[in-house]
């Protein structure tokens, strides 16, 4: 029996690829294990490989696994693109309907070939042939196909009994043919028994969509884009029953400013894009820096420049969130590494916003915003909604022919905030720099008194977490520093290093801007080697961190940007290796 292994299903994208995962992953979640899963698709709707890899294991997983135990193939393309991930005894179930073959170079290897299509076609439809293939995934893993009733009746239900019957009868079927075939030969694949826990089960766009409806968000304006759409969609269906809802605007630029109106008008909004969109925002979230607006924004990291690989992971978003925009303005960026993470850091990103009176990009990438994760609990207990200096009683009556100093200066930089309509409160908005009431000003002496007040907002900015630390002491031997998705790979690495004796911390950023450096400063200072691990081409958070600590000397970084995740075989490999050439043993 084993704790934990990996299923891969493969094929053409549009023959049920992703309904064969989501089936498969969600009943063993129900079981109470301990799932992460990472889709690998073409940015087409139909056609071209696609596969979702999918790790189960009976304690907490944060990343894809190195290799692969079970692969389940649709096509040759499937097996071939993906065969050399099978680890030595790994199984590969295949549709007999295109003759399967293993290339002659892999020999620890089995096939099985599976009729799914024969089986499918044979209970009225070869659309079942996925529910065959899950069925045969089951048996190899000595799983119950009863594990599946309640998936299927969830996903068929609404078609009819007769339906969910045909689902069933095929997924068993193919548990039968499998089983027949394979007797006892892979008893090494049973799964030890899961704690049986009632688990979520989600990607990161549901939970920053979960996060915005719990924190008081009740518009959006957006427009599609991978990988942020889920959120939008998610939303779509869920704020009309809070009194919300959702438009999708004709672009980002309308997207971004309309964001930027309701949350003037105060109701808290949001919006959401990858990084194309995200350049379209720029002069709006300007716009909300010089008016002092909050306003939430969350960029779905994926690959660039331009259109770029749509479908891929890559975190080359940063220098952008962070600079982007002409001029200088207080910005707040962060940066979850988890689901859970995801859905509290939405709820304090609307917080803060307000809080400061500023704009607020939360960046994930796309393993994060498409993985799906096994998920605790969520705590509501935790939501506090924060509005900072929102005046909502009664404002007191200005003199004849005054207007609100709606941008009085402060000593913490944050003015009082009104909304329109409340009496007394008149004031200008414009995008021009402005005096007090908001009146334009080319004034140096007002430039600087408020340029200094909005620059100095967030100098102060509490965040309970601003850094995620996993470490025994400050001192070590290599501090592995990431943000986002790396987490995961980074903290296998880690455990591997440890048990070849060498010291290591690791640093997680979940407030990228302002940097958190008195935070991370001494985790620096006791490191000997800094290695930072990001999906980028040109060290975006290594120069960052250069920026903000010194210590140049020490920062080395590990990157990918072929637009795949990380495994943690390479981020231990690469760091051993900077370990050992830095005269180390």
């Amino acid at each position: 029996m084993v704790q934990q292994l990996s299923w891969k299903v493969g094929g053409q994208q549009g023959e049920g690829i992703e309904s064969t995962g989501e089936i498969f992953s969600t009943a063993l979640n129900r079981l109470g294990y301990y799932l992460y899963g990472y889709r690998h698709f073409s940015s087409r709707i139909k056609g071209g490989h696609t596969n979702n890899k999918i790790r189960v294991s009976t304690t907490q997983v944060r990343s894809v696994s190195d290799d692969l135990d079970i692969l389940v193939a649709f096509d040759q393309e499937t097996i071939d693109v993906n065969v050399h991930e099978l680890r030595v005894g790994g199984v590969v179930i295949a549709d007999a309907k295109f003759n399967p073959s293993l290339p002659e170079t892999c020999t620890t290897a089995t096939l099985y070939a599976v009729p799914f299509t024969e089986i499918a076609t044979e209970l009225g439809t070869s659309l079942m042939k996925n529910m065959v293939a899950v069925g045969a995934s089951s048996a190899v893993l000595h799983i119950d196909t009863e594990v599946f009733e309640e998936v299927v009746l969830e996903i068929f239900g609404k078609k009819g009994q007769k339906v969910v019957q045909k689902n069933m009868e095929a997924i068993k079927k193919g548990a039968d043919y499998i089983r027949e075939q394979l007797g006892e030969q892979l008893e090494t694949m049973k799964l030890d028994p899961a704690d049986g826990q009632k688990r979520m089960f989600m990607i990161g766009n549901d939970a920053i969509a979960l996060g915005a409806l719990a924190g008081g968000a009740r518009f959006m304006p957006a427009y599609p884009i991978t990988p942020a759409s889920e959120i939008m969609e998610y939303l779509i269906k869920k704020l009309p029953q809070f009194g919300g809802t959702v438009i999708q605007t004709e672009d980002e630029i309308a997207a971004c400013t309309m964001a930027i109106g309701a949350n003037y008008a105060g109701v808290r909004a949001l919006t959401a894009s990858a990084g194309p969109g995200l350049s379209l925002m720029m002069e709006s979230i300007g716009l909300a820096g010089i008016t002092e607006q909050p306003v939430v924004i969350i960029d779905t990291q994926r690959g660039g420049p331009s259109t770029g690989l749509p479908t891929k992971q890559e975190q080359s978003d940063l220098m952008a969130m962070i600079y982007g925009t002409h001029g200088e303005i207080p910005k707040i960026v962060m940066a979850p590494s988890t689901v859970e993470e995801a859905f509290y850091d939405t709820i304090e990103a609307f917080n803060l916003a307000e809080e400061y009176q500023c704009p607020v990009i939360m960046l994930t990438d796309l393993q994060l915003s498409l993985g799906k994760q096994t998920v605790e609990p969520l705590d509501y207990n935790r939501v506090e909604i924060r509005r900072g200096k929102l005046q909502q009683g009664e404002l007191e009556e200005l003199e004849e022919k005054q207007y609100y100093k709606r941008y009085r200066v402060t000593e913490d930089g944050v003015s009082p905030r009104v909304i329109p309509g409340m009496k007394h409160g008149i004031h200008h908005v414009t995008g021009v720099e402005h005096d007090e009431t908001g009146k334009p000003s080319e004034s140096p002496v007002n430039r600087d008194d408020q340029m200094n007040k909005r620059l100095r907002k967030t100098k102060g900015i509490r965040f309970n977490t601003p850094i995620h630390v996993h470490s025994h002491e400050k001192e070590s031997d290599i501090l592995f520093v990431g943000f986002n998705s790396t987490r995961g790979v980074i903290e296998e690495a880690m455990e591997r290093l440890e048990q070849d004796g060498i010291k290591v911390n690791h640093a997680h950023i979940r407030l990228i801007h302002p940097f958190p450096a008195d935070e991370l400063l001494p985790y620096v200072q006791g490191a000997k080697k800094v290695v930072v691990v990001e999906n980028n081409a040109t060290g975006q958070l290594a120069s960052i961190l250069k920026m903000n600590i010194a210590s140049h000397d020490k920062i080395q970084s590990v990157l990918k940007y072929d637009g795949n995740p990380f495994l943690p075989q390479e981020v231990y490999a690469k760091s051993k290796e900077m370990f050992v050439l830095n005269g180390n043993v």
